[in-house]
């Protein structure tokens, strides 16, 4: 097995959003040229009694807002991470809800891991990913 980098495509679909109960929804990730994709949810401090969930939702636009999967995160998951793996969805387009109420919830960020890449090797999105070095085998030593 080689190394995963030249596999998968990063996109970070959200940035980190203060305290507050209002929903965030993120950015519409195309998934044409991939079979999966996995989101990780990123959470800071949730105070107690926050009713928090994450939601996935497809649609074959890029505007679209069709609910598929949810995750209820507890007012105790602080600095906790949810993670959803879609194994070809069957719309072309994906966003992350994240529904905050009650009390407040931190979000630290939204990142998508697009896997099963057709053209390989993939590029991340350059808005959103500063830089990827893939390493095999590297000595050790100052770099």
């Amino acid at each position: 097995m080689s190394n995963l980098g030249p596999s998968v495509k990063i996109t970070r679909l959200m940035n980190a959003v203060a305290a507050g109960t209002s929903d965030q929804l993120s950015s519409a990730l195309d998934m044409q040229g991939f079979d999966g994709v996995m989101f990780l949810t990123s959470f800071g401090t949730i105070t107690a009694g926050a009713v928090t969930s994450v939601d996935v939702h497809q649609c074959d636009t890029s505007g679209g807002t069709y609910a598929a999967l949810s995750i209820a995160v507890a007012d105790d998951d602080d600095n906790q991470v949810v993670v959803h793996d879609i194994y070809r969805p069957r719309e072309r387009y994906i966003k992350v809800n994240i529904d905050r109420g009650t009390q407040n919830a931190v979000i630290d960020g939204v990142v998508a891991i697009q896997y099963g890449a057709r053209v390989m090797p993939t590029t991340n999105d350059s808005t959103t990913v500063v830089s990827r070095e893939v390493h095999a085998s590297p000595a050790e030593g100052t770099p």
